[in-house]
């Protein structure tokens, strides 16, 4: 049996079509009823393999199985079971909510697949038997005789055998936004495709018969399917909350054993110590920190989605904020995917309206509504005034050329345009402005290296040419397309975005990098890239990149800004390659060939307008197609970061420091310094402190460069506050014992306040990197901080405190508890700058 070449194997288009036949085993008939079947068992279904679906209850598994959802598992069970019951069950509650809505966000990769798989075609005609005959789409198998006509989706990627007049549509797969010309023959390079058909792609005019070469996940478009069904890597904020958790877990586990084990080993009560480590562990845990993560995202998101933005991932707003480099597809990101008459020129290659009139005249009475001539009549609506049709030839595929018979007022003209070489040797004489001269040889080979002059600029040029018509009117024929007066050209673009330059030049200054990774022609895209403000001087194209290994393409890819003619997986391997050097990629795409990239990008972007696929297969959706709301997206990523960080930094500041100072105290005091009841209400009051900060205002700076968690600065954040907020716990013991002779209780009570009052108070110094009073807090934040400190001090002189072992402490204490506050928080506003130094660079 015969094997179907793959993707990782030469490029079929390389081979004529009897060395496929051969290598297929088949002829240029088709195949019988009986072979086809046999192939159908070999090769499979024409058809992508349906993703593997994980279930709800294992997606709840997963996410439960993350360090810091054990952490806080355990950490809610363990206070119920020590009878602090609403304080577990709210820390369950926290987590169950956490884990319901990440598992309501996922599934959209699943669908994705499946939008990609029904948007082929249902029927395929083939030739099987002699005869062609309609059969599913999913029984088509290598070796298959395929007939494809105007309207059809290709169904295999397939060699064209004959055509007529074919032109297919491959925007989606390759961002090439004009149609394609197809025809049989060797392909005439290694990016040349015109003798080859891509599964997904739509035939635009005529017709072609093609032998099937690859089907299902073997063709591009199932490549495409394939990755979409892969299992979506961590993200970013993923990683780092995972490590987070494991940082977390090992310093909970470590402080508890070590505080049980000295206790034990000192003569301390065993279910006494035991009690008091569990204790000390709930204490270091962060169970708020799902609940302000989501709260902080489903913000950022909300105001998101007032700037236009669909979240389907919550993380991916961190992430957003986090990215260093942006890929974007070039066709309706960068460009507005409208082509647009940019000139019109004379013979000469002078500025005439004149060749656009023609032009426009011919695309209105005669045209075949193709995008260059909508685009010639969006530029002259009115010149077919007046003109009427008298006779036409269409366009002819295999000439390059169409023309028209158009009449007014003073007499018939014949208008031909199409191709350049095809219409300059029809040319006989040319017009400069109101001057018409021969057309020699040498102006012919004036007039093509002005074609090459404006392709380098990445237009694409028709040429226009008239001659009085001298009989009566009647159909154009061939015969009558000769001794023709060159006109002129009409150059057309694919313009980018006003907008497009000022984005990318606000990205720059945010810190974010962006490359062009385009299906189109290389030379467009260079021109694109020098008109958006890139680097330009050099583009790798996809036959650049086959050559290189995935190391090779690592460092390649650090110097270039701009690649065209890139195969889906070819933009996958630029996305990869970038996060092997450290990145955190964004993809920005539109088509089927962006859905590989999409998925494997740390952050999937897509845009309203864009094919099912790559909306399915992105984590967010702009609806504004347009680069200034990607910039906006990445200001409100890093706010909602830098709000996460300020809970995370008061854990590493005073929180962790009070709990080493607890069980510092515990091994060398003669008795506990602080009641397992007294640890949890100080824990439960000081949550309640920070209910505010997902609300809380962000400092400009504290948006200007990506945001990314960093281990490194965490540690060295709680190096520098920890041990501040300890040092001045250790103040606070000596104070209560050898200056105010301070019973257990009683010190218990004002250690209890201090802690407190350390804890929230600390929250208005770390939650901006600079002066606090040149940034107040939200009035939410100061609510929530100042509530907590309130009934934080007012608890002990109430009932309520005799239940948790507090006595009323004497107004000297509480004169000195005050000194040493607010000591501390001047002593924390100093050290700062040196606790939050280090800073990522890139």
């Amino acid at each position: 049996m015969p094997e179907s070449p793959t993707r990782t194997e030469n490029h079929f288009w390389h081979l004529s079509s009897d060395d496929l036949c051969k290598q297929l085993d088949c002829g240029p008939h088709g195949l019988s009823a009986a072979e086809a079947a046999k192939r159908l068992d070999r090769y499979g279904p024409n058809s992508d393999a349906p993703p593997s679906v994980e279930g709800a209850m294992r997606a709840i598994l997963r996410r439960l199985l993350e360090p810091l959802s054990l952490i806080l598992l355990v950490a809610g069970i363990i206070s119920m079971l020590t009878g602090d019951q609403i304080g577990g069950l709210i820390i369950v509650l926290i987590l169950t909510l956490s884990i319901g809505l990440d598992t309501i966000q996922e599934g959209h990769a699943v669908r994705a697949a499946e939008i990609l798989r029904r948007s082929v075609a249902l029927k395929a005609e083939v030739r099987r038997d002699g005869a062609f005959c309609q059969i599913d789409v999913e029984h088509v198998v290598p070796g298959d005789v395929l007939r494809i006509r105007a309207g059809d989706i290709v169904p295999a990627d397939a060699l064209i055998l004959q055509s007529t007049a074919f032109t297919a549509g491959e925007a989606a797969l390759t961002g090439e936004p004009y149609p394609v010309q197809k025809r049989a023959g060797p392909a005439a390079g290694p990016d040349d495709t015109s003798n080859a058909l891509f599964r997904g792609a739509v035939a635009q005019t005529g017709e072609a018969i093609a032998l099937a070469v690859r089907t299902g996940r073997d063709t591009v478009f199932g490549a495409a399917a394939s990755a979409l069904a892969e299992a979506q890597a961590p993200s970013p904020f993923e990683r780092d909350l995972r490590e987070f958790g494991l940082v977390v877990a090992r310093a909970t586990l470590a402080l508890a054993l070590i505080v049980l084990t000295m206790r034990v080993v000192f003569g301390r009560p065993v279910m006494d110590s035991l009690l008091f480590a569990v204790a000390l562990a709930v204490g270091l845990t962060p169970e708020l920190l799902p609940m302000i993560t989501t709260v902080t995202l489903s913000r950022g998101a909300l105001r998101m989605a007032g700037r236009k933005v669909i979240v389907k991932r919550l993380a991916s707003i961190h992430d957003l904020g986090a990215m260093t480099i942006l890929c974007t597809d070039k066709t309706g990101t960068l460009t507005s995917a409208e082509i647009t008459l940019a000139r019109s020129l004379d013979a000469a290659g002078q500025d005439d309206p004149r060749a656009a009139r023609l032009g426009a005249i011919a695309a209105s009475l005669g045209g075949d509504r193709g995008s260059l001539d909508a685009a010639l009549v969006a530029s002259r609506p009115d010149a077919a005034d007046h003109w009427t049709l008298a006779g036409r030839q269409a366009f002819d595929f295999s000439r390059r050329l169409g023309s028209v018979l158009a009449i007014n007022s003073e007499g018939p003209l014949l208008i031909v345009k199409g191709a350049p070489e095809a219409v300059l040797e029809l040319c006989t004489r040319r017009r400069s402005g109101d001057n018409v001269s021969e057309m020699d040889e040498d102006a012919r080979l004036a007039a093509m290296a002005r074609v090459h002059e404006l392709a380098g600029e990445g237009l694409r040029t028709v040429a226009i040419a008239s001659r009085p018509w001298p009989g009566s009117p009647r159909d154009v024929e061939t015969e009558d397309e000769t001794e023709l007066t060159f006109e002129g050209f009409c150059a057309f673009a694919d313009p980018p975005k006003p907008t497009a330059a000022a984005a990318i030049a606000d990205l720059a200054r945010s810190g974010v990098g962006l490359k062009i990774l385009s299906g189109d022609d290389p030379v467009v895209v260079k021109r694109l890239a020098a008109l958006v403000g890139l680097n330009a001087e050099r583009v790798l194209s996809g036959s650049d990149i086959a050559e290189l290994s995935d190391e090779a393409l690592a460092v390649q890819v650090q110097s270039a800004d701009a690649f065209g003619r890139l195969a889906p997986d070819q933009k996958s391997r630029i996305v990869k390659a970038l996060q092997a050097s450290g990145e955190v990629v964004g993809f920005l795409g539109d088509g089927i060939n962006d859905a590989p990239a999409l998925k494997a990008a740390d952050i999937g972007l897509s845009v309203e307008g864009a094919t099912g696929v790559a909306q399915a297969a992105a984590d967010m959706i702009l609806l504004a197609s347009d680069l200034e709301v990607v910039a906006d997206g990445v200001e409100e990523g890093r706010r909602t970061f830098a709000n996460i960080l300020k809970y995370v930094r008061m854990g590493a500041s005073s929180n962790f420091g009070n709990m080493l100072s607890m069980a510092v105290a515990s091994i060398a005091l003669p008795f506990l310094p602080m009641l397992p009841t007294q640890i949890l209400l100080n824990n439960l009051l000081y949550d309640l402190s920070e209910l505010g900060i997902p609300f809380d205002r962000v400092a400009p700076q504290a948006t200007a460069q990506p945001q990314v968690w960093s281990m490194t600065h965490l540690v060295r954040f709680a190096a520098v506050m920890g041990p501040l907020s300890s040092v001045f716990d250790f103040l606070t013991f000596g104070a209560l014992i050898f200056l105010f002779g301070a019973s257990p209780d009683e010190f218990r009570t004002a250690w209890f306040i201090e802690s407190m009052a350390t804890q929230i108070l600390v929250i208005f110094i770390i939650r901006t990197n600079g002066r606090p009073w040149h940034q107040w807090p939200d009035p939410v934040l100061s609510a929530s901080s100042l509530i907590a400190l309130l009934a934080a001090m007012i608890v002990p002189f109430t009932p309520v405190g005799a239940w948790f072992g507090f006595v009323a402490p004497p107004p000297i204490m509480m004169g000195g508890i005050a000194l040493l506050v607010a000591i501390y928080l001047g002593c924390a506003e100093l050290l700062k700058p040196f606790a939050i130094r280090a800073r990522r660079k890139r």
